[in-house]
């Protein structure tokens, strides 16, 4: 019922395949699973945090990837040796699975586990080739185009 036809868009722009891709995507994420919980905030202009909650994961049960603009994040929860007997089972210890696709030029650059909350540090990092640059006008004195001499 939500599907969205994008033919119209790759019929009438060039390069973005992407991301109409994207937005396929978004349109069919599974939106029902919400653990583990987490928040993404900006942190400066070019910084961002996501916070995920992990309680009753150690780091090694921990894993983080970035492969082509998605970061992905996993945890795998050892199996306890010895039975436990719960009355009640409020914290959820199973494995997940949470994906993050990352704009161009953004980059883990950091990742703690603290207090219960896996804290993801990234930075939007422009090459010195895409940042607009000021192209210097040329003027002569005599007010004559100044032509090049090779031609």
């Amino acid at each position: 019922m939500r599907t969205i036809d994008l033919s119209p868009l790759y019929r009438s722009a060039v390069g973005f395949d992407r991301l109409a891709s994207l937005l396929e995507t978004a349109a069919g994420a599974d939106a029902a699973s919400g653990y583990p919980p987490y928040n993404i905030e900006t942190v400066g202009e070019n910084a961002y945090r996501i916070e995920i909650a992990v309680a009753g994961f150690r780091p090694e049960e921990l894993s983080l990837e970035v492969r082509e603009n998605l970061l992905t994040v996993q945890g795998h929860k050892a199996q306890a040796e010895d039975p436990r007997r719960f009355l009640h089972r409020g914290l959820a210890e199973r494995n997940f699975e949470r994906r993050f696709q990352l704009a161009d030029h953004v980059e883990v650059t950091d990742a703690q586990l603290a207090d219960g909350l896996l804290v993801i540090s990234l930075k939007r990092e422009i090459p010195e080739v895409l940042k607009p640059r000021k192209i210097e006008i040329k003027s002569s004195a005599n007010g004559q185009l100044i032509r090049d001499k090779a031609a």
